[in-house]
Order: structure tokens, then C-alpha cells, then sequence
């Protein structure tokens, strides 16, 4: 049926037109309800919106409430733009993680940019200085064009939103893997440094204030964007309109808003992200219990001709929305002219708890603040236990045979997931504005709090395979893992951010993936003192009904106490000792080895005991501070084997000789949790065993050439250049 104008309320109902918006029958009937009469075709369009997974969490709303959100740090935990952890002298640590998945596998270059630019306008529009962004990509395999293409633009789009922008890319994670090749998924970090007495938030408080739009006109791009995110991904999406990033316009927002937070005129502020002007007004009222009027002739538009339906639901970058002081929008239009960009009176706080918009003369909405936010309709979706995974769990420990060691470590190295990432990061400015102190390519990025010497270590961790096997087990690692790196950097895990990338919710195995997913984060969390503040749900990653492996993108960030403690993964110096901590067994279900070998992952996921990894945590922790750790790295995808020589890669012409026991393919490949290589002067070797529960393995040799030895046979003896040629020219290679 085609309709010249917008179809009436009447044509919505008979036609059930509010289906192809993303509303059920029973959730425009309960719509209907609260209004009490036909919602026409705009308000059905708000509804269908902020009703949307992506903007109500209405299917993971009550999984999400068992995270453990508060601690002695926290200042601000979800439900704001972004968390807030206290790192003391009155300063704090502003951070959060979001997906951009379907416009990126639709759009790879905008879609990863417009990524950057949303977390990063979620940070600042807290008060807070953006000093670093982070990202956590999953790719298909680098076998088709489709999917280098994809990886290509993705790297682009990052690149060319966060070089210009000027907020440096510190570090991230990569992994390729078959399950994501109709759906990539891009997930972007941003982290921000702020005083306690900046802090903002996104309210309308004030009756008669006036509500501000300041930053880029408004088109017709990303129209559904966030229906279009709560929905499987399909080649019927080839010709949506998405939104374009406009860095140079980002940069100047992000200057502009932080000029203003210094400005007492200031009430309210909030980014326009998904579902634009309607999720960012809905909200700022309803979290202040008020309402918002606002007349649509006044927004600053780049089309002719848009009706309300159209301004309300685009998704057009680089704008906010403002509450300031009645009387006092003078100056904040100066402001904002200064930098050249709009700031435009739109309406006004009212205390009627309504969101009434007027478009040429005449009401076009008139809605509940509350039923289109807080009140939105939460689902308990059932759940039930996969078939495979029972068949996983009931599986004989599987041990790989290995006939040749040296080559197997060599094939490891060039595996996408485990090669060198240098390709992606040396396109990004990971150095700007000076303050950072770790950059890409070791366990966390590490950035200097300006005029302290203090730092703040940053990681984004996640390994997908172990969830698959088993959810919880899998959340459980993520996040160990992610603290492991903030660890080994000399840094004490802080609080964590959370992007949950999963399939459909309405299957119930895909569900009983989140639930246990999310319970094995939170135990975790709670184990290691690690808070989450917030984060970001992803749902419906599928292609023609196959969803995507479980992945719940763990973004972490410690306290460097001081900048001395800063600890890398190369070693160092020639005659230093290595160590092993922690306990090796076979383990290697879902590991780098078995899919190698076997093509598939499959049996059981490494296991981890919380008290043996905070344990080992803090032993390391300890010897950093003191100062008896030279290097420090997890031993984490591809076993020891891999991880010796990550740690040889950019260390200048050093090698290293270790001697190993029990089952050799298991003391080299196996995926065993907890696990750390450390360095050691020999002149500290008695102070540091007597903090660190370490088994000496070998040392660091002038010689640049990785020996290993096994009871009384050299099984691995190569040059350190020819693992580097391996390392670092698989994701080139692959690429040409």
C-alpha cells in the first residue's frame, strides 16, 4: 500500500504499519492504552524507537541488573553517557564502550567512524576531556575479498575520525573468526579525565529553562537507525540511509561543550545518539522529572521539506541537546559561534512530564516523557541450554599431537588473530596530545593524567572461543584477562565497561549465552574488585539465522600510582631471569592450536579459579611496585610458546633459551588462565621469589634466537628474525 502523505492514525492501526517501525500488536496496544487514542504517525515513531532494544534494553534490562555496579571508586555507575571512577586529589576517570555493528557491515567506513564520534561525545558530554579512544574489532577470516574490504575500511573509518578529531587511538583488540563473517562487529571505547566538580548530566531540570540544539544541522541520514540496530542483519538493508561522521565538525563540538561545562548557565547536557532528538529529550526529562516542548520549525536543518517524524527519529551526527538558564542563551549562542557552529533555542522545560512537539503551527506529538523512557516494556525472555553445549561438557579431554613443534609456533604466530597489528595501528595517531606513555602492541595502553605522575592503563579484552564452549566460564576469563593486562602494565584494575555482542534474544539458547555470559562477568567483577559503570548491548548479531559467536567486549581501566611502575611485555636485558607463574594442564578447547589442527573448536573451555588469579594479580602487582619486574605479559591465545615470543618481538637483537616439562605440545600451546611470563634482574631473584609463587624457566639471551628445550632435547631452536618475518607479515600477506 502506498500513501502519498503520512498515513493517518487509522491507516497505522488497519494496516499494522507499526510492525515495519518495529512495534508488536501488543506493544502498539499498550501505546494506545497509555494515550488513550490512536497515536499518530510521528508518536507512533517515537514509541517505535525508544521501544527498540537499542535504546530500551528491553530484552537484557533484567540480566544486566545482576552486574555489581557500586564500589568505594565509583561516582557514577550506569545509566548516565558514560561511568565515572574516582582515581583521588579529586580527579576521575570517565569511560564507556559502544558497538557500531550494523552500520559498520553495511557502511564499514562511516559506520566505524560515526562509532568513534558517538563514545567519544557520551565522554565529553559528562564534563570530561576525551584523552584516549580504544576499540575491540571481529572479523570473518581474511580469506574473501568481502571481508578485507570490510577490515580495510573499518581500520579507515577509525583512522579518519580519531587522527582528526585529535583524541589519540591507544589500543584494541582484533580477532577473525568464521562466525562473525556476515556480521563484523566494531566496538569503540573512549576515555575521558575530568575534576569531580565538572561532573555533568544529561537532565531537564528547571521549569521554563530553555532547551538548546547546538552542533550540525539535521538530515535525513540514520532514520531507524536504532530499529535498524534491534533487528537481524539482512541484505534488505543495502539502501538504508546511515549516518555520516563529520570529524572536523566533531572536533569543534567536543571544544565547544567543553568550554561550556565551565559556564554556571549550563543545567543539562546530552549527546544525540541513537534515536537523535527524541532519546536525548525523552530522557533529559524524564530523568528530571519534568517535560519538554519544543517547536520543530527551529531545528537547524540540511534538507527541505522534513516532516517531524523525520527530524525527530534521524540520527545526523555531531549534535547535543542543552538545558540552560532561562535568559541566559545569549551567551551560549556566542559560545558556540565562536567555534562555528549552531546553538538554537528550540523549547522549553515544562513541568507537565509530556514531550508536546509543534511542527508548522500545530501539536504533532504529544507523549509521557516517562512511557517513552523509564517505562518502556522489559521482556523475560525464556532460555534454555544449548544441545552442543551439553555434547561439549560431556566430551574426552582433547590433547592435540604435534609432530613438528618449531613449525607449529611459527603457523601460531601467523594466525590473524595472534600476528602482529601493526598494520592497523601504525594508521592511527596514537600519540596525540602528548600524554601517552604506552601506545599500541603491548598488554595496556598507558596514559599520563596530566600534571600528576600518575597514569591510566586502558584494555579492551574478550576471547569469543572460550565463550562459545562455555558462557560463563568465558565471561569469567574476559574479564581475569583484561585485569592481567592492567596488571602487567603496573596498573591496579579499576571498574570495567561492557559491550554484550550477541545473537537474537527471542532464541533461547542465544539467551541462556547472555545470562550466563553476564554471571560469569559479575562473579568475576566482584572477585576482582572490578565494578561495572556502564556499558553497551548489542542484540540480533545475525546473518540468515546464524548468530555470531557470544561476545562480550570486556573495556577495563586501572591506576598507574606512579608513572616508574610502567611495565611492557618485551624483555629487556641480556642474563635476565624468566619466569613462569602460575600452573599449566591441558587445556585446549576453543584454544589457537585446536583450531589450527582441527579447523573447529569444540570440549571445554580453560577453566579459572578467581582466588588463584587475584592472588597471582597481586603478587605481580606487588613486585612491579617494588620494582623487581623487568617485563611482564599474560600468557593468554597460543600458550607459553606464543607468549615468549611476543615478548622477544620488539625486543632490540635479545633471544631467549627456556627449558620446559611435562607434556611438551601443552607446555607450549596449551591455553591454561592465569598465567603470567615475567623478567627479572638477576640481582633481585631472591627478593622476587619471595612475593611471587614463580617457577624460573630460563633467561634472556644476547644471542637474538628462541631456544627451547625439553628434558634433554632441543625441540625449538629459530632466529627471533624469522618469527618477527612470521609475526608481522601475516596480516599484510593476507591482505595483498
Amino acid at each position: 500500500m502506498v500513501y502519498k502523505h503520512e498515513p493517518s492514525s487509522e491507516q497505522i492501526k488497519q494496516d499494522k504499519l507499526y510492525r515495519e517501525m518495529g512495534l508488536t500488536d501488543e506493544e502498539y496496544e499498550r501505546v494506545e492504552k497509555i494515550l488513550g487514542r490512536l497515536p499518530n504517525y510521528t508518536e507512533t515513531g517515537l514509541f517505535s524507537v525508544m521501544w527498540s532494544e537499542h535504546c530500551s534494553y528491553k530484552n537484557s534490562k533484567p540480566v544486566l541488573k545482576r552486574f555489581p555496579t557500586k564500589g568505594e571508586r565509583v561516582l557514577q555507575g550506569p545509566g548516565e553517557g558514560a561511568g565515572v571512577v574516582d582515581i583521588g586529589h579529586g580527579q576521575a576517570v570517565v569511560f564507556k564502550i559502544e558497538s557500531h555493528n550494523h552500520p559498520s557491515a553495511v557502511e564499514p567506513y562511516h559506520g566505524a567512524g560515526t562509532g568513534v564520534g558517538g563514545i567519544l561525545r557520551d565522554v565529553f558530554s559528562m564534563g570530561a576531556k576525551p584523552v584516549a579512544v580504544l576499540n575491540s574489532l571481529r572479523f570473518g577470516e581474511l580469506d574473501n575479498e568481502r571481508t578485507k574490504y570490510l577490515f580495510r575500511e573499518v581500520v579507515a573509518g577509525i583512522a579518519g575520525y580519531g587522527n582528526v578529531v585529535g583524541v589519540p587511538t591507544v589500543g584494541g583488540e582484533i580477532q577473525f573468526d568464521p562466525s562473525y563473517e556476515g556480521n563484523p562487529l566494531v566496538n569503540a571505547m573512549a576515555v575521558g579525565l575530568i575534576e569531580h566538580d565538572q561532573l555533568q548530566k544529561g537532565v531537564a531540570h528547571g521549569l521554563g529553562n530553555t532547551v538548546m540544539y547546538v552542533g550540525a544541522p539535521t538530515g535525513r541520514d540514520g532514520i531507524h537507525g536504532a530499529t535498524f540496530a534491534s533487528e537481524e542483519f539482512s541484505d534488505s538493508h543495502e539502501d538504508v540511509a546511515l549516518q555520516v561522521g563529520y570529524p572536523e565538525i566533531g572536533k569543534r563540538l567536543m571544544e565547544a561543550c567543553l568550554e561550556l561545562v565551565q559556564s554556571d548557565a549550563l543545567v543539562g547536557i546530552q549527546d544525540m545518539g541513537a534515536a537523535g532528538l527524541t532519546s536525548s529529550s525523552a530522557e533529559m526529562a524524564s530523568k528530571a522529572g519534568t517535560g519538554i516542548e519544543m517547536n520543530l520549525d527551529l531545528v537547524p536543518q540540511s534538507e527541505e521539506n522534513m516532516s517531524a517524524y523525520e527530524m525527530m527519529l534521524s540520527e545526523s551526527q555531531e549534535r547535543m541537546l542543552l538545558v540552560v538558564k532561562q535568559g541566559r542563551e545569549e551567551e551560549i549562542i556566542d559560545l558556540f559561534e565562536k567555534h562555528d557552529l549552531h546553538a538554537v533555542a528550540v523549547g522549553r522545560v515544562t513541568d507537565d512530564k509530556h514531550l508536546r512537539l509543534v511542527h508548522q503551527g500545530n501539536v504533532v506529538a504529544d507523549v509521557p516523557v516517562d512511557a517513552l523512557a523509564e517505562d518502556a516494556p522489559v521482556y523475560h525472555k525464556p532460555s534454555s541450554e544449548p544441545a552442543y553445549y551439553h555434547e561439549f561438557q560431556k566430551m574426552e579431554n582433547y590433547v592435540p599431537v604435534v609432530e613438528d613443534i618449531q613449525e607449529t609456533l611459527i603457523q601460531l604466530l601467523k594466525q590473524p588473530t595472534i600476528a602482529s597489528k601493526q598494520w592497523v595501528y601504525e594508521q592511527f595517531d596514537s600519540y596525540a596530545q602528548s600524554n601517552t606513555v604506552v601506545g599500541p602492541g603491548s598488554n595496556a595502553a598507558v596514559i599520563r593524567v596530566e600534571g600528576t605522575n600518575k597514569g591510566i592503563a586502558l584494555t579492551t579484552d574478550c576471547n569469543s572461543r572460550y565463550l562459545y564452549l562455555d558462557p560463563e566460564m568465558g565471561g569469567k576469563i574476559a574479564v581475569a584477562e583484561a585485569a592481567r593486562n592492567i596488571v602487567c602494565s603496573g596498573g591496579t584494575p579499576l571498574a570495567v565497561t561492557d559491550g554484550l555482542n550477541f545473537g537474537s534474544p527471542d532464541k533461547p539458547e542465544i539467551f541462556w549465552q547472555l545470562e550466563k555470559a553476564v554471571d560469569g562477568i559479575s562473579k568475576a567483577c566482584l572477585g576482582l574488585g572490578t565494578p561495572v559503570i556502564g556499558g553497551n548491548v548489542s542484540l540480533y548479531n545475525e546473518t540468515k539465522g546464524e548468530a555470531i559467536y557470544p561476545t562480550p567486549i570486556i573495556g577495563m581501566v586501572g591506576l598507574v600510582e606512579d608513572l616508574d611502575h610502567v611495565t611492557t611485555q618485551d624483555f629487556k636485558n641480556p642474563g635476565d631471569l624468566i619466569y613462569l607463574l602460575g600452573e599449566t594442564k591441558d587445556e585446549f578447547g576453543g584454544s589457537e592450536l585446536q583450531k589450527l589442527l582441527e579447523g573447529r573448536i569444540f570440549g571445554k573451555a580453560p577453566q579459572l579459579d578467581l582466588a588463584v588469579e587475584q592472588k597471582y594479580q597481586q603478587q605481580v602487582l606487588q613486585a612491579i611496585q617494588q620494582g623487581y619486574i623487568q617485563s611482564a605479559h599474560d600468557a593468554a591465545e597460543g600458550g607459553l610458546g606464543v607468549a615468549i615470543a611476543e615478548c622477544l618481538m620488539n625486543a632490540v637483537s635479545l633471544g631467549a633459551e627456556i627449558t620446559v616439562n611435562g607434556n611438551l605440545v601443552s607446555a607450549l600451546f596449551s591455553e591454561s588462565q592465569s598465567r603470567f611470563i615475567l623478567s627479572v634482574k638477576e640481582e633481585h631473584k631472591e627478593e622476587f621469589e619471595r612475593l611471587v609463587d614463580a617457577k624460573l624457566i630460563g633467561r634472556v639471551t644476547e644471542e637474538p634466537v628462541l631456544q627451547v628445550s625439553f628434558e634433554e632435547d632441543i625441540v625449538i631452536r629459530v632466529e627471533v628474525d624469522k618469527l618477527r618475518k612470521a609475526w608481522k607479515g601475516a596480516i599484510p600477506w593476507l591482505l595483498k
